[in-house]
Order: structure tokens, then sequence, then C-alpha cells
């Protein structure tokens, strides 16, 4: 029976330990991998390594200092020359060069956070498969109590010879069996924890409870916003970056400008008891003529580059848009299995199970009709549990495709 305490009771998976034990909740899970994921930690990283090399962006070159000395000789004096040159862009080349490292911290941040979102689905999926396992569980071990009473109830008839005792041991074999399905789920439970424990920075013998149950099962409307979602605001601050990165490159088409200032001090014998002492200073310039190179070719790369980051955002919206209603639609299908399961189906079967119990219990069926109603009801409370596992997986989808990171049920009201 698909019992509405099922969906009441506290779903508790733990596993043993001798640590402490962390208790999470559904809601509590992507608040949990945001701070404890170990690749999200690494990744931030790449947020402060961007974040350096900003600091060392549009900043003009150090400037050179020399100095040269040539002694005096019988046609020159003896002379010193100081000299300081500094390279000066006569392009808008320093301040592109700033305003690319900063769209660059953009997408690095961007990147964490389209990380998080892909990591808290995957992470949000694993709960819901092992709350989903507590459930059948509990069915299972509803079932089996059931099997065993009925077992029992044979048993006590065959010993008094009012049925075969063959029906007796085909009562037990079924009570074995739902024993035994309950134990692989509970090994599907072990390897799911085992999954998902490092994504919450645990260790393997650390005990993890996920507490609570699944939110009640609510569509969304049609047409949710996606826009903002990590992975296509990356993709159009690449777009951004590649535009300043084809602008910096038509500014380095003109080589820095050098000016510079010298002095120069001189040092002369006249005659061996005179000597003189002369200088002079001014200024420098250089300017490159780009007769032979004007940086074409990486013109012509980062036009290549925006123009293909322009192509790759137009498919990410695409893709993102076909994800997200893939997903609600099969939330509603989903839904709707749900609903007809609990509301029309099991209702007519386990009223015919009641049935027949009872008419066996006169000696008006055999036990094989039992067992295979039995089947019957099993089979679909089961799908039930299945189809709201299945709609809150596509609930997960649903979020990480438009950027959604709210807490599970909080979704528009639609169709129940």
């Amino acid at each position: 029976m698909f019992r509405s305490s099922l969906w009441c009771t506290s779903l508790i998976l733990v596993a043993a330990s001798s640590a402490p034990g962390l208790t999470l909740s559904l809601t509590h899970i992507g608040p949990k991998v945001r701070t404890s994921h170990p690749t999200l930690k690494a990744a931030r990283l790449a947020v402060e390594e961007a974040r350096g090399r900003q600091q060392g962006s549009g900043r003009l070159s150090n400037p050179t200092m020399g100095y040269a000395f040539q002694n005096e000789s019988k046609v020159s004096p003896q002379t010193g020359v100081f000299s300081i040159d500094q390279a000066f862009p006569i392009t808008r080349r320093l301040s592109l060069e700033k305003k690319l490292s900063s769209q660059l911290v953009g997408a690095a941040e961007l990147e964490v956070r389209d990380a998080e979102r892909r990591l808290i689905a995957e992470a949000q999926s694993l709960a819901v498969q092992l709350l989903s396992l507590t459930q059948q569980r509990a069915l299972r071990k509803e079932q089996t109590a059931l099997a065993t009473k009925l077992s029992e109830f044979v048993r006590g008839r065959a010993k008094v010879g009012e049925i075969s005792a063959l029906d007796a041991a085909q009562a037990q074999v079924d009570a074995q069996r739902l024993l035994l399905e309950t134990r692989k789920l509970e090994t599907t439970s072990i390897s799911l924890l085992g999954q998902l424990k490092p994504m919450l920075g645990l260790q393997p013998d650390d005990a993890l409870t996920l507490s609570g149950d699944l939110p009640n099962m609510v569509v969304p409307g049609m047409g949710a916003g996606w826009m903002q979602r990590a992975d296509y605001q990356l993709a159009q601050t690449k777009i951004a970056a590649a535009m300043t990165d084809q602008q910096l490159a038509k500014a380095r088409r003109l080589p820095d400008v050098k000016a510079g200032l010298f002095a120069s001090r001189e040092m002369q014998d006249v005659t061996p008891t005179n000597r003189t002492y002369t200088g002079y200073y001014g200024f420098s310039i250089s300017i490159p003529l780009p007769f032979w190179n004007r940086n074409q070719g990486e013109i012509a790369e980062k036009a290549a580059s925006a123009e293909r980051a322009l192509l790759e955002s137009e498919a990410l919206g695409k893709q993102i848009i076909s994800e997200a209603e893939t997903a609600r639609r099969e939330m509603q299908a989903n839904a709707d299995l749900a609903h007809e399961t609990q509301d029309k189906l099991l209702p007519l079967v386990i009223e015919q199970t009641d049935k027949l119990e009872k008419a066996y219990e006169q000696g008006q069926t055999n036990l094989l009709t039992i067992l295979r109603a039995r089947e019957q009801r099993l089979q679909l409370e089961s799908a039930a549990l299945d189809a709201v596992r299945d709609f809150h997986l596509a609930r997960i989808r649903y979020e990480a495709a438009t950027g959604k990171h709210a807490p599970a049920g909080s979704a528009a009201t639609a169709k129940q």
C-alpha cells in the first residue's frame, strides 16, 4: 500500500562511523557543496590568479636607465653620459589591457559559478536517489511484514492439514524474496553515499544522515528565465573579452614611442696644470615606423575568435532552452504518472488484494492468486515512488538548466 506515512515520516540514511555525524536535508545540499567541495575550493584559486594578473595589467613598462663612460684620449675628453628612457603607447593599449584583465576576472568568477551549478545538481540528484531508496526500503519492509504474516498464517493452517505444505513453503519464499530486495536497496544506498560524501567534503568513514522527505511535486510554467545561468553569462563575457582582445590587437599595430633625457659631463686636461670641465644635456625620442609589420595576423586571429565566441553563445542559448523545456516536460509526465497511479490504480489494486486475502482465508482462492495480486500492488507502489523520484531528478535538471539554486520545492505554482 502506498501510504501517506511514507511521505510524512523522516527519511534517514546513516553510514555507521565513530566520527561525529553530519545531518543534512535536501535543501542544505547546495550550500554544503559550495563551501566544502574540493573541486570548487581549487577553482576559486583560478579567480585569485586572474586578479593577480589584473594587478599587473594596464601599466607602463619600467623606465630604463643608462650610463656610458669614455676615458680621455688625445683627441677627445673624458666623458660620462647618464640617460633615462621611458616607452609610451600612442594608442589605447594600456586601457584596453586593463579592461581585458577585468573581463577575464569576471569570466573566472563565472566559471566557478558554473562549476557550482553542475556539482550542486549532481549532489542533489544523488540525495534524491538516496531519499527515494529510503522510501523503497520502507515499502519493502512493509511488504515483507505482510508476507511474513501471511507465511505464518499459511504455516499454521498447513500444520493442521487445512492447506498444502507447498503453499506454506511458497509463502516463505515470497517473504525471503522481499527481504533480499531490501538488502539490494541497502547496497545501492551504500554506493550512492560513497559518491555523495566526497562532494560534501567528507571522508569515507564520516557519518552522513539525510533527513526530511521529498517536497511536493510542483511543475513550473513555461518561459522561465534562463539568461542568468552562469555558463551563458560566461559566454557573454567571453564575447566581450574577445572584442576587447580584438581592439587590443589593433592597438598593437603601432609600437610604443620611446622618449628620454640625457646629461653628460666632460673633463679634459688642456695642460698638465690646466683641466677644463664642460657638459651638455638634452632629450631623445624614438618613433617606430610600422612599414613591414602592422600586426595583421593577430588582428585576423582575434576577429575570428570574437566571431566564434558569438556563435558558441548562440548555440549554448538554444541548448539551454532545449534542456529546460525537456526537463519541464519530464516533470509534468512524471507528476501525471505519479498522481494517476496513487489516485486511480492503487486504490483499486488495494481493494482487490484485500478481497482476495479474505477469500483465501475462507478457502475460496489459492495462494498463487494472492501472491500475484501482492506483486502487482508492490510494482504499482514502487512505480509511484519511481515517478516521484524521476520528477525530482527532472526538477534538478530544470533548475540547473535555468541557473536556479532555490530551495527544493520553491518552483512556481502550476498543474499538480
